[in-house]
């Protein structure tokens, strides 16, 4: 973890932080949450974004996440270990509510490249309405470490979804899964050169576009 995410990180945490027990969510292999825990779950997501939409990464330090989703600091390390961890599972929340909008109202692109670009523009100019929250939850899954592994892969696996959703797959070949990576790669980067003021909307469009058409070209020859 980069120098700079240690000090963030520290300053996150309270001096006497309480012993870290079992996890209630995260990998496949945990139980599954109660209709109680999961409430508990959303009213820290929700909060957590609310913080970031406000300050941005700084703003959101686990003890006002506690307060403000009315948990207590132990339960809430309990169900995030830090705030790299809460704010790439805000990420992960976010992206899964966009996918139930986009599927209300699925692109209209003639080609899956068409439909997957317009689908990303959308879920971009969702986050470019709230920059700090953008810009909190891009820097979070910068700082990841192999601790966050669950979440980040959370992250990988509903930016997929959205992209198979768009292109109309639901048996993809291994080509079209290569060029889905490679579009999730190039989105994420997109973002980053945007929240640092390094590239314009227009010009994220031309690479999203520009990359979607990997979707598009044909197989391989097999001999």
């Amino acid at each position: 973890m980069p120098a700079q995410a240690k000090v963030e990180a520290s300053t996150a945490r309270p001096s006497a932080k309480p012993a870290t027990p079992a996890r209630e969510h995260g990998p496949a292999m945990s139980p599954p949450l109660t209709e109680r825990q999961e409430a508990r779950r959303r009213r820290i997501l929700r909060a957590t974004a609310q913080l970031a939409g406000r300050g941005g990464f700084d703003a959101v330090q686990m003890r006002e996440v506690a307060e403000s989703s009315q948990v207590a600091l132990g339960t809430l390390y309990r169900y995030f270990p830090s705030k790299v961890h809460l704010l790439v599972a805000t990420m992960q929340d976010q992206l899964e509510r966009m996918h139930g909008t986009l599927r209300k109202k699925p692109p209209v692109g003639e080609s899956p490249a068409e439909r997957v670009a317009e689908t990303l523009m959308r879920a971009f100019r969702a986050l470019q309405r709230e920059p700090h929250l953008a810009d909190a939850m891009v820097r979070a899954l910068t700082f990841a470490d192999r601790s966050v592994s669950p979440e980040v892969d959370q992250v990988s696996r509903q930016t997929t979804a959205i992209i198979l959703d768009a292109m109309g797959q639901d048996d993809p070949t291994p080509q079209q899964l290569s060029a889905v990576r490679v579009i999730e790669h190039t989105w994420h980067s997109a973002l980053i050169t945007w929240l640092s003021g390094r590239a314009s909307i227009a010009q994220v469009k031309i690479d999203i576009e520009t990359v979607c058409r990997l979707i598009d070209l044909p197989a391989p020859d097999e001999d």
